[in-house]
């Protein structure tokens, strides 16, 4: 017989849990959009009209208290939530997917995937960028050996937006858990750490460029990974002019990649994975290039072909681990080990340090 799929409840509507979280939980084969936790009538509006059958409410604590008729929490919602909010969760008995990043420090994400551990209950980190099309083809080609031994990382998370847009991931408020080193800086902390392993070391020098900014909107890492690689990490919203998304320098050849991958963008345009044939594909066009001795622009190197990102995975693998029949995909302690770096960070940027973990 096929097991009744698991019944989950996401909290929060907003982008991360409007285009990201509910798309790919419908999308996913044994996940069932339960109930979808927003106070905006709008939101509210919004979500019953892509998800008919799907239950409002409008606190959080409606989630918990019918515990029992749940499977799965997601915490969606605004950074500074996500901690009494999975704690909230955890502590109903109900296993937790966070949005990264998980906690504001590495401390309480510790706590967290402690209580876990103590209820015995799942807490996975929503880390998406594990599952791009880029990182994906990198991490094949340093599998292969086709780059030999790894020296340099460059990894650019770039974007132009000269003006603020404001809101809680724009604002000054430390409580707001905002800026531009925990938001996309949580992305590119990530990768490096699941490509290259722990860090010894961590420069960094962040700034706040635009007229009205509150928060950091230039920030650049410099991360020295006891396996001897350097990654120079790059997460900015006032570039005008765009570097490749990876550079990635090793003893026998390098990898240039531009662009981002296409499922962000596909998602925010409606389209859904399982409706679409080649979820994730990227055209020719756009392929990266593997050589030693040239600039790819000038056609130099060899096209790689792009594997297909795979968002899908994600909560695949959160359905496997519900049922016992896989891992976690992101731990909580794996996100806590990318808290100590993005920590490091800021303090080497505010007192002028490297600082060593």
């Amino acid at each position: 017989m096929t097991a009744p799929p698991l019944r989950v409840g996401l909290i929060g509507y907003g982008l991360a849990g409007s285009v990201f979280h509910a798309p790919l939980i419908a999308a996913t084969e044994g996940l069932a959009l339960d109930t979808v936790v927003t106070s905006s009538p709008e939101r509210q509006q919004q979500a019953r009209a892509e998800f008919p059958d799907v239950r409002l409410a409008a606190g959080a604590q409606e989630l918990f208290d019918r515990a029992d008729d749940l499977d799965l929490v997601v915490v969606a919602s605004p950074n500074k939530t996500h901690v009494p909010l999975a704690t909230a969760a955890l502590e109903a008995g109900l296993p937790v997917v966070v949005d990264k990043p998980v906690a504001g420090t590495a401390a309480e994400a510790r706590e967290l995937a402690a209580l876990a551990e103590q209820r015995g209950l799942l807490l996975s980190v929503f880390q998406n960028r594990r599952w791009d099309n880029d990182f994906l083809t990198l991490s094949r080609l340093l599998a292969d050996g086709e780059l030999g031994d790894p020296w340099r990382f460059e990894s650019r998370f770039e974007r132009w937006r000269p003006r603020p847009k404001g809101g809680w991931r724009e604002s000054g408020d430390p409580a707001e858990i905002g800026g531009l080193l925990y938001d996309l800086g949580s992305h590119v902390v990530d990768q490096a750490l699941v490509l290259f392993g722990p860090v010894t070391e961590v420069y960094a020098e962040t700034d706040i460029r635009r007229p009205g900014a509150e928060t950091d909107d230039d920030t650049f890492l410099a991360l020295t990974h006891a396996s001897g690689v350097r990654s120079h990490l790059h997460v900015s919203a006032t570039t005008a002019q765009l570097g490749p998304r990876f550079r990635v320098l090793g003893s026998r050849a390098g990898y240039v990649k531009y662009g981002l991958d296409p499922q962000e963008a596909a998602l925010r345009e409606g389209a859904r994975p399982g409706a679409v044939e080649d979820w994730g594909a990227e055209d020719q066009s756009l392929w990266g290039r593997i050589g030693s001795g040239e600039s790819p622009l000038s056609g130099g190197g060899t096209p790689v072909p792009t594997v297909p990102g795979d968002y899908p995975a994600y909560y695949a693998a959160v359905a496997a681990a519900l049922r016992g029949a896989g891992p976690n995909p992101v731990t909580a302690l794996e996100a806590a080990a990318a808290l100590d770096v993005l920590e490091a960070a800021r303090r080497s940027a505010r007192d002028k340090v490297t600082v060593t973990l």
